[in-house]
């Protein structure tokens, strides 16, 4: 399965990158769990960093006794979730699904963590912990579980947003500055790996700034990654991922994402996303349901040591400020930038019409100018919602859904509805031979969630589809049951039809 480089490789598997290097072989891993991997494109590893920071305050706490530890733990653990998911995986055994494009195979499950942030039920995990989940869930640490809505995600920072309704306030994390944190301070990993709830474990702050290349680039997708990790080695294993990292005052610093490993398992390094990235990303995705990214127009001539401009871009607000070639960025807003993931990580704060302040140097000057920063296609507004996104409004009509599934359903007679104790479905009532009939449903099957949401009339199937098709997703998972007891599911692909 895997081959000898002879320079570093990273192999992104289903919540599983490997990094390959003479000698030894390493492992940087997604920490979310799945029951199944799946292999994906490799991508190189070239080199890894640290952000230059000499005027770090004060430490939260110079040495770490067992109160210090209950402490933190007390104020965090409750508001750490357990996130289960569902996904589809095409069967590849059957290549007649893949010619009639039908959506058809088995369902992996997958496991991860997540920080809630907000007392009505809304949470922070790891885009990688709910890609392409078809149903997600989550576990709250009284044990009660709810079903949870996908409210934004970006790939770009491996961040997602998730959402659940709960009966009363849920207990949240507050969320700390990661621009504060030390090398060599302590801190805690919090979150339900291998399926261990509510895990603690705790290490030092071992990095600041780490680029370790992790995520891809896909500019069709506008994926850019920003990475800026904090280095750690708090134990932390597959199913930490989205997991918090914490300071001794019990506060958010960061998001655990991946560990270095050669075995898949913890070995000694682990991965968090700053929450200083963490807190721009959830406030966009919930004010505008996509991130606001900001740039400064600037092209890149050398990483490390500082960061060198090698050109501006046409009416970018670097070159509007008066930054050339060959300057030098020092600071953003008076934190020094020493790397180049340091001045993402700074930038990730800032939208598009922010201005910030750029401490630069040219020769032997040092001089501040205030830089407008912008879009990614150069103008200093917010980023607009893409051309083809579909409208979420737009509900596909029962009559064209049911001409493209070869399928005919209606209500779930009164009799059964009441013999099986059901408050809602929807029942297959004909069927002919179309996606439906060939992913093996029979006539009577009673159709009770679509990708985990409850059916309760026509209209939630409609509903269901709209979403899907909003969210470019290829194909749903219809569960159900029949009239005698038995249950059911099936993968269909997402009909082609205008609202």
């Amino acid at each position: 399965m895997y081959k000898t480089m002879k320079s570093p490789l990273f192999l992104p598997l289903m919540g599983g990158v490997t990094l390959f290097s003479l000698g030894v072989t390493t492992t940087l891993t997604l920490v979310s769990r799945e029951s199944s991997a799946l292999e994906s494109t490799p991508v190189r590893l070239t080199s890894t960093s640290t952000a230059a920071s000499p005027n770090w305050p004060a430490p939260v706490a110079t040495t770490a006794g067992g109160d210090a530890f209950v402490h933190a733990a007390a104020a965090s653990v409750d508001a750490v979730v357990h996130v289960q998911t569902a996904s589809l995986v095409s069967d590849q055994s059957n290549p007649w699904l893949s010619m009639l494009g039908m959506a058809g195979g088995r369902i992996a499950q997958g496991s991860g963590s997540g920080v809630l942030i907000d007392e009505a039920g809304v949470i922070v995990t790891n885009h990688h912990v709910i890609q392409g989940a078809r149903e997600v869930r989550v576990n709250t640490s009284d044990g009660e579980s709810h079903v949870a809505r996908v409210v934004g995600s970006d790939p770009s920072t491996d961040l997602a947003v998730l959402a659940i309704e709960a009966d009363r306030p849920l207990p949240v994390m507050t969320m700390g500055n990661s621009d504060k944190v030390q090398v060599g301070e302590w801190v805690l990993a919090v979150g339900n790996p291998l399926n261990l709830t509510s895990t603690v474990t705790a290490g030092i702050v071992s990095a600041k700034g780490r680029n370790i290349h992790l995520l891809e680039a896909d500019a069709s997708r506008e994926v850019f990654p920003v990475e800026s990790f904090l280095q750690t080695d708090a134990a932390v294993n597959p199913g930490n991922s989205g997991g918090a990292l914490v300071n001794l005052e019990g506060q958010l610093i960061g998001i655990n994402t991946a560990i270095a490993s050669q075995t898949g398992s913890y070995a000694g390094y682990s991965f968090a996303i700053p929450s200083s990235i963490v807190a721009k990303v959830v406030k966009d995705i919930r004010e505008f349901g996509r991130v606001q990214r900001a740039y400064l127009g600037i092209q890149v001539q050398s990483r490390e040591p500082g960061v060198v401009v090698a050109s501006t871009n046409p009416g970018g607000g670097a070159r509007e400020a008066g930054i050339e070639g060959g300057d030098r960025i020092l600071a953003i807003n008076g934190i020094d930038v020493g790397s180049f993931p340091s001045l993402q990580e700074q930038l990730s704060k800032h939208r598009p019409g922010d201005e910030v302040l750029v401490k630069m140097q040219r020769g032997q000057t040092r001089r501040d100018v205030v830089v407008t920063l912008t879009n990614r296609h150069g103008a200093p507004t917010l980023n607009p919602m893409s051309s083809n996104t579909k409208s979420p409004n737009a509900v596909p009509q029962m009559k064209q859904l049911e001409a493209a599934w070869g399928v005919k359903l209606g209500p779930v007679p009164d009799r059964i509805r009441e013999n099986l104790q059901l408050r809602g479905g929807v029942m297959v009532t004909d069927l002919r031979n179309g996606a439906w009939a060939q992913q093996g449903i029979r006539k009577g099957f009673i159709v009770l969630r679509i990708d985990g949401s409850p059916v309760t009339g026509l209209q939630d199937v409609e509903r269901a589809v709209a979403r899907a098709a909003h969210g470019n997703e290829e194909g749903l998972l219809i569960e159900g049951m029949y009239p005698d007891g038995s249950r059911g599911f099936a993968g269909v692909a997402v009909p082609d039809v205008k609202p």
